[in-house]
């Protein structure tokens, strides 16, 4: 099996690559461009494996995709590859419409090219997964969880520019008969997670001993999936998935962000103790503008179509997250000196904090 992952240097994509390299034996060519999030150092477990390559490449870069595929002639091309941070879309939203929008339009059409080109079964076997967000249906309420049927709803210029993305993909299967499946995951969390994002952020702060941010009163509530779940699921779907279906990702791990923050303090003081609660550490900031109440997946689908089960809950997956991060601060101290997690998403306009 020769699989194309896009996005490969990235949090969820070196997950995926490193699964399907070392447990699939798959061929795999990783793209990614190595932006800011982007860390070639997630993948240090594959780079000397002879069935791994690596390639720096933009995937708005037409010329570059199409040559990266012709050469490498993949039987499946996984899409991860988009700008992901909601605060950073506030105040930088032109980059999430290049690379989530347009990025996705040149990497289809540059897929529809090479699929065109297939013959027999070769073509008929040739998949494209799209990989997406749960955060494209919006806000839940207290109760409901989000279904593949669930309208569109999208909150941030990030939810949004995914939301485009997706429309194109599905569009790419109806009008093109591309087989092209969705899948859209709640929040994954795990190793090699770039540390602006709430759990790493938290993370690392409280080993520092600086202040734990949690917008407004961290009442708001997110469906927790383990990125090795995920990473098994995103396999299973290109594998067995129907061509032109949507698939939902969650881990049925519900948290409010202030028990989250307060469940990584525990562990740690578990793990790492100091003189007191880490907990003390919490500091509420001002909300983020438009920011969603709630999300939680219904995996019935993925579930039972495809048989696919979580591993970890959150409580065993957070144990595992944080002994990590205890564990390697050769990954993370770099980024660490290059981002060290200040504020982000400053509505300059409102003249409010994201």
């Amino acid at each position: 099996m020769r699989v194309i992952v896009t996005g490969g240097a990235g949090f969820i994509g070196s997950a995926l690559v490193r699964y399907l390299v070392l447990e699939k034996g798959y061929e795999v060519l990783t793209i990614d461009a190595l932006t800011y999030a982007g860390c070639e150092a997630s993948l240090r477990a594959v780079q000397d494996k002879g069935n791994h390559l690596f390639l720096n490449a933009n995937i708005c870069d037409r010329a570059a995709m199409d040559e990266a595929i012709a050469a490498f002639r993949p039987d499946r091309i996984m899409h991860l590859a988009a700008e992901s941070h909601v605060d950073r879309s506030i105040t930088g939203a032109a980059d999430f419409i290049q690379t989530n929008i347009v990025g996705s339009f040149t990497l289809l059409e540059a897929a529809r090219g090479y699929w065109n080109g297939l013959q027999g079964t070769t073509k008929e076997a040739f998949r494209f997964l799209h990989v997406s967000t749960d955060e494209v249906y919006g806000s839940l309420g207290e109760e409901g969880l989000f279904k593949e049927s669930t309208p569109y709803d999208p909150s941030s210029p990030y939810s949004a520019s995914k939301a485009a993305s997706d429309h194109l993909a599905k569009a790419w299967a109806r009008t093109y008969g591309l087989p092209v499946v969705v899948s859209n995951c709640s929040n994954n969390y795990g190793p090699y997670h770039f540390p602006e994002k709430l759990i790493p952020l938290t993370i690392l702060n409280a080993l520092e001993g600086r202040a734990l941010p949690v917008y407004g009163k961290g009442e708001n509530v997110r469906d927790w999936l383990y990125v090795d779940d995920h990473a098994r699921a995103l396999d299973l779907i290109i594998e067995r998935g129907t061509p032109g279906e949507t698939y939902n990702v969650g881990g049925r791990n519900e948290r409010r962000n202030i028990d989250v923050v307060r469940r990584i303090c525990a562990v740690l003081d578990k793990l790492a103790p100091v003189g007191s609660p880490r907990e003390a550490l919490v500091e509420f900031v001002t909300d983020r503008p438009g920011h969603d109440a709630r999300y939680a997946i219904d995996a019935t689908r993925l579930e039972t179509e495809l048989g696919w089960r979580a591993h970890e809950n959150f409580e065993s997956g957070i144990e595992k997250t944080v002994r990590w991060y205890l564990d390697n601060e050769w990954w993370w101290r770099p980024l660490r000196d290059r981002y060290d997690g200040q504020r982000l998403g400053l509505n300059v306009s409102a003249g409010v904090a994201a």
